[in-house]
């Protein structure tokens, strides 16, 4: 029996008791006397996001007594897969996954469940993978915070001349943000509160690939725009550099999420407006703590579930905060998350 047919048989049991317990099923490798090993696989360390989930997910292992075999793909599919395939030949007891591509890395899923090896999709779902448990924050309300923010924040009296940035196309995440920004501003679309001048997807969330889209949307609609509502804080910066070349830097709202030290720095000195705080550390911790647990085939605790085609999955959810300069202290710098010096300064 493979751990995803397990689950299933649980499904029912799930919605009362908020847990599901893992059956052991054949060509399990869990540790035996041995330090019990998870496999890491991330789709790209180039973010400064990225490098803290992994040191923050290899630690809070560490001190559960288990090892971490961490790979990066630099954003490659292929890459992914020869990734997810080595973790399995060197016989880790679950599997983490960040994927580039959600839906090519179901096939890295399929890898890992015909090897008995459970699968954590992490940060962003695997559509159709049939994953075992999917540990995020709510993607879907991180739109909603964003879009809340700059209803909020609207110019009453005239229509708000806006340029979305969405993440990549090939990443379930940003289709979820997008949701969440859909579902808050559609009355004003509607309204005519709020007018999208311009829109596109930013490739791999490159930075680059942003400062594209919105050198595109300067060219075709000139400077009369009032705010950038961008995927994350990568396309934010790429969106204010071009922004900066124009003379627009601090004079546009222009929004993000994952309040990286740089975007929290920008945020600081004016040039961008708000991001979306998720405190990674819990994310990270109970992603590792929920990999060994799978592991060691002990209960876990999942109180709410996503929808997939390939059935629902099981789902630690967490909430975020929508961080401006009016916060800046009470959230990042408090909690540790970036030190107050890094931020604003000596």
């Amino acid at each position: 029996m493979t751990t995803r047919t397990a689950l299933a048989g649980l499904c029912c049991v799930l919605s009362v008791v908020l847990g599901l317990v893992l059956a052991k099923p054949a060509g399990q490798r869990a540790a035996t006397g041995g330090k019990t090993v998870i496999g890491l696989s991330l789709d790209t360390l180039k973010e400064e996001r990225w490098q803290h989930d992994r040191d923050l997910i290899v630690k809070a292992a560490a001190d559960l007594g288990a090892e971490v075999l961490v790979q990066a793909a630099n954003s490659d599919d292929t890459r992914q897969i020869q990734d997810v395939e080595a973790l399995i030949s060197r016989k880790v007891a679950a599997l983490v996954i960040v994927p580039h591509n959600g839906d090519a890395m179901a096939k890295a899923v399929r890898l890992a469940h015909e090897a008995g090896i459970p699968v954590i999709s992490y940060d962003r779902m695997i559509p159709n993978g049939g994953v075992d448990l999917h540990v995020a924050f709510d993607a879907v309300e991180i739109g909603r915070a964003q879009a809340r923010w700059l209803v909020a924040h609207l110019t009453k009296g005239r229509a708000t001349k806006l340029v979305r940035i969405h993440g990549a196309k090939t990443d379930h995440n940003s289709h979820l943000v997008k949701q969440g920004q859909d579902e808050v501003l559609a009355p004003h679309f509607k309204s005519g509160a709020v007018t999208t001048l311009h829109e596109d997807w930013a490739d791999n969330w490159k930075p680059e690939n942003a400062k594209k889209i919105m050198n595109a949307a300067l060219t075709n609609h000139g400077n009369g725009l009032d705010a950038v509502l961008a995927a994350n804080d990568g396309t934010a910066g790429g969106a204010i550099q071009a922004l900066l070349e124009e003379g627009l830097a601090g004079k546009v709202l222009v929004l993000g999420q994952d309040a990286e030290l740089a975007a929290c720095q920008r945020v600081a000195r004016g040039t961008q407006s708000m991001t979306i705080y998720k405190p990674l550390s819990l994310e990270a911790t109970t992603a590792a703590a929920a990999a060994v647990k799978l592991a060691r085939r002990q209960v876990i605790v999942a109180k709410q579930e996503v929808a997939d085609p390939a059935g629902p999955v099981p789902a630690i959810l967490m909430d975020v905060t929508a961080v401006d300069k009016s916060n800046l202290m009470d959230t990042v710098v408090k909690d540790g998350f970036h030190p107050k010096e890094a931020v604003f300064g000596k």
